[in-house]
């Protein structure tokens, strides 16, 4: 029997991730017809149906799901194999391909990419922005090298580097009853008020956590889809909102018409962890210290 070839098993995994043909095919560059072949002779030299295919729906088979999660094994050891050659040469060199979370990358990225281009000025960044749980898989599947993400969150058998944290602070409209207070409790943030981002995205779990509120703490008939569009929200007199640390000096928050307060709770200081994330396979260890320290340093 012959071996499958990398490219059948990316397209396999394309295909049972997005459960689509022509989503599959635009993920991997391709035509659909060319994706489509690609598994058909993947399933006759595994001689197995992988995927069943009708004029609806595309599902992977019970096998299907089974191979393309080795495949997914066997692409990010792939991958890492380039990272491994480069890693020889010099830490400062070569590609890193760096996912990042939409409330940390507008407000941290431009501060370390400065110090970056000034250190390494021969690493080349590759950036991706995507919600925390999109950026895991790409991670697994070696799509990306690196992710910045946001603690808590669940990463399974990833190495991850914690390099700081951030506190958060209260946006409220300039009218609003706690607005003449020079900090706010977390026991006092009225929940009817509290508008946050919508499901998928962790900051809406690091802020509930974070202030040790419960997860139905929330305006459900009012959710935003991104920090400014709650900014929005708060300066058009909607409610309340938790933002970032790193996010009050920015200019979405300078030119709202809103303040803000520091929030405190009755044990602690309510904070998120920030921290780097890769595959235990990926060998730019060195590289990835001196990210670290380039993230640290421009967030503190």
């Amino acid at each position: 029997m012959g071996l499958p070839t990398l490219r059948q098993l990316q397209y396999l995994v394309s295909v049972v991730d997005l459960k689509h043909f022509g989503h599959a095919a635009d993920q991997c560059f391709v035509t659909q017809s060319t994706l489509s072949a690609g598994i058909q002779d993947l399933e006759s030299l595994l001689d197995a149906r992988l995927i069943e295919r009708t004029n609806r729906k595309v599902l992977p088979t019970a096998l299907g799901i089974d191979v393309a999660q080795r495949a997914q094994h066997i692409l990010s050891l792939s991958s890492d194999l380039v990272d491994v050659a480069q890693s020889e040469q010099s830490p400062s060199t070569g590609r890193v391909r760096i996912g990042i979370i939409p409330s940390i990358c507008p407000f941290l990225l431009p501060k370390a990419l400065t110090a970056i281009r000034q250190q390494l000025p021969q690493l080349e960044l590759i950036l991706i922005e995507d919600q925390s749980e999109p950026l895991v898989n790409k991670l697994r599947s070696g799509e990306i090298d690196v992710a910045l993400l946001a603690f808590p969150f669940d990463i399974k058998e990833l190495n991850q580097h914690i390099f700081g944290e951030e506190a958060f602070w209260v946006a409220l409209p300039k009218n609003h009853a706690l607005s003449s207070k020079k900090q706010i409790v977390a026991d006092q943030l009225p929940i009817d008020d509290l508008l946050l981002l919508s499901e998928g995205h962790c900051l809406r779990e690091h802020a509930l956590s974070a202030c040790q509120l419960p997860a139905t703490a929330q305006r459900t008939s009012m959710q935003g889809t991104s920090l400014y569009t709650l900014i929005e929200m708060v300066a058009g007199g909607l409610g309340i909102t938790l933002i970032p640390e790193m996010a009050i000096n920015s200019d979405m928050v300078s030119h709202a018409d809103i303040c803000i307060r520091p929030l405190v709770a009755k044990n602690n200081k309510p904070m998120r962890e920030l921290g780097l994330v890769w595959r235990p396979s990926y060998q730019r260890t060195k590289t990835l210290e001196l990210l670290s320290q380039a993230f640290a340093d421009a967030l503190n």
